[in-house]
């Protein structure tokens, strides 16, 4: 992973039609150098898997508005792991209550964002979760 990019995936799971703040952080991830897939939005799990695995992302982020966090979460991970993709590092954004964020990490969420994260926290916590998976 040294001196390449880092390759990310943000997925809109779900019925939730607000993806402008997605896009937005999406648009910070790639002014600092990631490469940025994105997946539009309503997406079902199952596709932001295939598109993880299709294109070799480093990271797969999830801006999630619904307040369902915690079962998206748990239903990523478990489809991941069925695809043998689990040590691909999960972030998770949106609507998350400071309340929620140690119950996302217990799953296995390598980072969470709450609305209003600063960009830099954003970028250094998605550089966090790839190295430590890489190392």
């Amino acid at each position: 992973m040294a001196g390449s990019k880092i390759k990310i995936l943000v997925g809109k799971p779900g019925l939730d039609g607000h993806d402008r703040g997605a896009k937005v952080v999406a648009l910070a991830l790639r002014d600092a150098g990631m490469e940025v897939i994105y997946s539009g939005l309503h997406r079902t799990l199952e596709q932001i898997v295939r598109s993880a695995v299709q294109e070799g992302v480093d990271v797969i982020g999830l801006s999630i508005m619904s307040g369902a966090h915690i079962p998206i979460c748990r239903t990523l991970l478990t489809l991941m792991k069925a695809q043998g993709i689990e040590d691909i590092p999960v972030v998770v954004g949106g609507v998350i209550p400071q309340q929620d964020v140690p119950k996302l990490t217990q799953l296995g969420i390598k980072g969470v964002f709450p609305g209003g994260t600063a960009f830099e926290q954003i970028v250094s916590g998605i550089r966090s979760a790839v190295a430590q998976q890489a190392a």
